[in-house]
């Protein structure tokens, strides 16, 4: 028991600057505060940390099949691939089309915000080998073990490290709402230019192995 503080702490942190750097989730969890309205941008948060919590699940469970089974991982890194390059497009053809507007927050539904944080998040197929390969590590050092309280941390850490990185990009953006036209209008192209990062950097790891 002594060690679930230690782990906790680890993976939460482990969580928050794994997604505080800007990217697809952030990102549109700031474009969604700023168009939408703070409280849709939380909802949105809510269902991308949902959605890791997910994704860690799958990820303790795989964690010993990653060391015997370099296939697995192969095989989501090839998966990444594919969508990465999709997303790319369509966030390119999105900005093309996009019309230049005065600034408004939109009435949305908060649903439609959890249900787009949930997909964006799980379509991220990177958090798997992410959480798997964190998991190794943290159980060659003896503080995560594969009973359940410590499984049921490390997932709740995961997905509370996400949530709070999320958190400041909604805070952040929403406390610049008069600065951030330029966000707005652009970011369909930054979110199509970090889709071919993210395509850049599969690529890398995959034919690296």
């Amino acid at each position: 028991m002594q060690q679930l503080p230690t782990l906790f702490v680890f993976t939460f942190s482990a969580a928050f600057f794994a997604s505080l750097p800007p990217g697809l989730l952030n990102l549109n969890a700031a474009k969604t505060s700023v168009e939408k309205g703070k409280a849709n941008g939380l909802i949105f948060a809510l269902g991308v940390a949902i959605a890791v919590m997910l994704q860690t699940y799958v990820a303790v469970r795989i964690a010993k099949l990653i060391s015997r089974n370099q296939h697995v991982v192969e095989l989501l890194l090839q998966t990444a691939l594919l969508v990465f390059f999709i997303l790319a497009i369509f966030f390119f053809v999105k900005g093309r089309k996009q019309v230049n507007r005065p600034f408004i927050i939109a009435d949305a539904k908060k649903r439609n915000s959890f249900s787009k944080g949930i997909f964006l998040a799980l379509i991220n197929l990177l958090a798997i080998p992410y959480y798997s390969g964190l998991n190794t590590v943290f159980h060659s050092q003896g503080f995560m073990t594969y009973r359940i309280i410590d499984e049921v941390l490390f997932i709740l850490a995961a997905g509370s490290g996400t949530f709070w990185a999320m958190y400041l990009y909604v805070i952040y953006f929403k406390k610049w709402e008069d600065k951030t036209t330029a966000f707005t209008k652009n970011s369909n192209y930054i979110l199509s230019g970090l889709m071919v990062l993210l395509f850049i950097i599969t690529a890398f790891r995959l034919f690296k192995n």
